[in-house]
């Protein structure tokens, strides 16, 4: 081949990679907060399957076709799947497994189950939660049935559109319950998080994401702890490190890796995703997307990071469930949750248009 033709060889692979907005080939992430369920869920759900079933149909309706859209969708889930007959709310948690099949339906790809509220229902409903969401096809992380099947799951390294990403989940506690008979929880232990991070890379994994349980709940700013911690990962060399738990939302920013030479995305907490919590900061969360792209170098490395915010509504009546919407169709919010949605955006854009950096709303 001529000269002339290796160019324009060259110039067409490189015109083909670009999208049709003008991006190069990458992935397009998307998470969310706290997926709850209290009792008037777990009730409204049962009333909505005619009291023989535990309904969800209509929980995601409008927010799903932004996860969907979305590469690779991750969800934290704050419930024990227990498998019933009964179910509970606050302050032990215990959810159909209907509930986790709407969140796939809904376009989540992960579940993760290290949190405060997974050992709620006892180990064994720990690990039937497990069992469930396998059988639901989806991944999950952050519990496992014993230390060995966590030496054998982790690290996770999962390949999406030619990109290997590893996922790593930890909590900062269980609300006072200890794990018995080997069941495994991923706690915020520093040298164990270490460890899996470097095995995570050693692995394979190009870009790395720690989604953390930690934070003070209702506090809408991170605190001392919270930074320390974010401060250790960076060390890592980590990319993406992704916190809940406060139940309300948390600034946001991306930050230079000089270590690396990469940019970082911090988001201190998502708050919750769907809820039945009263006060205003509660009422709602953030979801945030996020562009993985290779550089020149092949180098994969976030090009660009943006939040949404989101509004959990209660039912307004019989044939209504409690649903999320995205900010974009807040005009379809019913109108008796209007004033609830605009007193939980208003405060949450204060937040963010006063502490997040360069994670701008979409």
């Amino acid at each position: 081949m001529t000269t002339l033709g290796i160019l324009l060889f060259s110039l067409l692979n490189f015109i083909l990679s670009i999208d049709s907005v003008g991006r190069r080939p990458g992935v397009d992430m998307l998470f969310v907060g706290d997926a709850m369920q209290h009792q008037a869920q777990l009730d409204q759900a049962l009333s909505e399957g005619g009291g023989r079933r535990y309904d969800y149909s209509g929980c995601f309706t409008h927010i799903a076709p932004d996860i969907i859209k979305a590469d690779y969708a991750v969800c934290n889930l704050e419930v024990p799947l227990g498998g019933g007959p009964r179910y509970s709310g606050y302050p032990c948690f215990s959810a159909p497994d209907s509930y986790a099949e709407a969140l796939r339906d809904a376009g989540f790809d992960m579940f993760l189950t290290s949190n405060n509220h997974c050992l709620d229902s006892g180990d064994k409903a720990a690990r039937r939660t497990l069992t469930a969401l396998d059988r639901l096809g989806v991944d999950h992380i952050g519990t496992y049935r014993d230390a060995a099947q966590r030496d054998s799951l982790v690290p996770f390294v999962k390949d999406i559109k030619g990109i290997r990403f590893g996922f790593l989940n930890y909590t900062y506690g269980t609300n006072g319950i200890s794990p018995r008979e080997g069941m495994e929880v991923a706690m915020i232990d520093r040298p164990k998080m270490a460890e899996e991070i470097r095995k995570t890379r050693e692995a394979g994994a190009e870009v790395i994401c720690v989604t953390v349980h930690w934070g003070i709940e209702y506090v809408l700013r991170e605190n001392a702890s919270q930074r320390e911690l974010a401060d250790f990962l960076v060390d890592q060399g980590v990319d993406m490190i992704i916190g809940g738990h406060p139940h309300v939302i948390q600034p946001m920013q991306i930050r230079h890796n000089p270590t690396t030479g990469k940019d970082v995305l911090i988001v201190y907490s998502l708050g919750n995703f769907i809820s039945n919590m009263k006060t205003t900061d509660t009422r709602g969360g953030a979801l945030v997307e996020v562009r993985i792209e290779r550089d020149d170098d092949g180098t994969p490395r976030i090009r660009n990071a943006c939040y949404d915010l989101l509004y959990s509504a209660k039912p307004t009546g019989r044939g209504s469930n409690f649903c999320v919407y995205p900010s974009s169709k807040a005009s379809l919010i019913p109108s008796g949750e209007l004033r609830h949605w605009q007193m939980f955006e208003s405060s949450a854009r204060r937040i963010f248009d006063s502490h997040n950096v360069d994670v701008p709303a979409k």
